[in-house]
């Protein structure tokens, strides 16, 4: 038997309504709880992301590990070309260093390193 349910991934960053509102967008999931200091986005199912506020907040520099980016997130794709067009306009930026071919490196508004990957 589990001992906990619905795991939550809690990205730092500066601007938590920022972010919640970046990976509602991004992922189709409502914003479950808004606060200035810690937002949640959430699934129907239960899988969630929280965003919680950081002052003095620095951003990982990926690919190198002066700032280490600590994790990352991984999100399934139909098609890589149409999915970064929609990131780029939900305010994502795609990162110089692009190490693959099924997968795509793009940073979030806060800086935080995702992948847009090919099934």
């Amino acid at each position: 038997m589990a001992i906990a349910r619905f795991p939550v991934v809690v990205l730092d960053c500066p601007d938590p309504q920022l972010l919640a509102e970046f990976y509602s967008a991004l992922l189709d999931w409502p914003i479950a709880s808004n606060d200035p200091d810690m937002c949640f986005v959430r699934a129907e199912y239960g899988d969630g992301i929280g965003f919680q506020k950081v002052e003095g907040y620095h951003p990982p520099q990926w690919p190198g590990q002066d700032v280490p980016q600590q994790m990352h997130i991984d999100v399934a794709v139909d098609d890589l070309d149409t999915a970064e067009t929609a990131v780029l306009g939900l305010g994502a930026t795609k990162h110089e260093h692009q190490p693959g071919t099924s997968f795509r490196v793009f940073l979030d508004p806060a800086g935080h390193p995702f992948c847009l990957c090919s099934d």
